[in-house]
């Protein structure tokens, strides 16, 4: 990341650098990663906590910042950015790699359901939000339907979940190794390229309230939901520590495009991002002492 922001700062690159980067990791490198892990994953009951975290954090962001809105009186373009990136979590760009260095590349299959189901929620509630918040385009089951099935991480989630069970796709394990190993190091680069902090003081408020919710409380809800439910182990503690990262960098396009106040969203994916490398640190803390 670092690399990327002094690229950035130097000029090396094309200010649109990261487009061909984003390209790689989503059309290749991530659907690469489902069929590397997903088919070996044995499935079973805690597998529900990968995908009920990503709804709990989004239902409760939703809540929040409608709660500050009322208080504060913010636009309704604003409210929508903010729903955005406090409700949705980066399970990919940045999660994978954070959960391969905490705790290993072998659970990545439980990192890629949370990332799943996180940009199931973008493409449904989140463009939902996005719509009526801007009411710049005509909301609609097919346009829904467009957005998920033509992502390319969705088709190589369904595709690693289907085709090994027809076809042996061991010859290509190498490949798939190649291309998932390029996850980590390309998605932290092009953050670095993107990542702008500046108007920060203005906005302080706004995003102090949405980044207070996505650091603490979304992992605070998430937790005492599976202290109240039991669930301790590896699943658990992976699940928890995907739902401490900060926001979604896909989000604050989808604010970008539909006009909703995208210089506040960016901030506080920029920020959150800057934080989120000593947050998800004490967030280890915690999810290795109690779960």
């Amino acid at each position: 990341m670092c690399a990327g922001i002094i690229f950035r700062l130097a000029k090396t690159l094309p200010a649109d650098a990261h487009k061909g980067i984003n390209a790689w990791v989503i059309y290749l490198a991530l659907p690469a990663v489902s069929f590397k892990y997903l088919p070996s994953i044995q499935w079973s009951s805690d597998l529900l906590l990968p995908l009920v975290s990503p709804i709990v954090v989004w239902l409760g962001a939703w809540c929040w910042i409608h709660l500050y809105v009322r208080k504060s009186g913010l636009d309704k373009a604003s409210e929508g950015g903010l729903k955005l990136v406090a409700g949705l979590s980066n399970t990919s760009f940045l999660g994978f790699p954070l959960v391969t260095a905490y705790f290993g590349e072998a659970n990545l299959g439980i990192a890629v359901i949370c990332d799943q189901v996180t940009f199931t929620l973008l493409s449904t509630a989140g463009l939902l939000v996005a719509i009526n918040s801007s009411q710049k385009q005509e909301l609609s089951v097919g346009l829904i339907v467009k957005k998920v099935v033509q992502f390319p991480p969705f088709l190589g989630c369904v595709g690693a979940l289907v085709i090994p069970h027809f076809v042996d796709l061991t010859v290509l394990s190498p490949l798939f190794d190649r291309l998932a190993s390029t996850v980590g190091p390309l998605a932290l680069f092009s953050i670095g390229l993107q990542l702008h902090l500046k108007g920060w003081k203005s906005q302080i408020r706004p995003v102090s309230i949405a980044l207070f919710y996505k650091l603490l409380i979304a992992p605070t809800l998430v937790a005492l939901l599976f202290m109240a439910l039991g669930m301790k182990g590896t699943t658990a503690q992976v699940t928890l520590f995907e739902a401490a990262m900060p926001t979604l960098v896909s989000s604050g396009i989808v604010a970008e495009h539909y006009h909703l106040n995208p210089d506040l969203a960016n901030l506080v994916i920029g920020v959150g991002i800057v934080l989120s490398f000593s947050t998800t640190f004490l967030w280890w803390l915690v999810i290795k002492g109690w779960f």
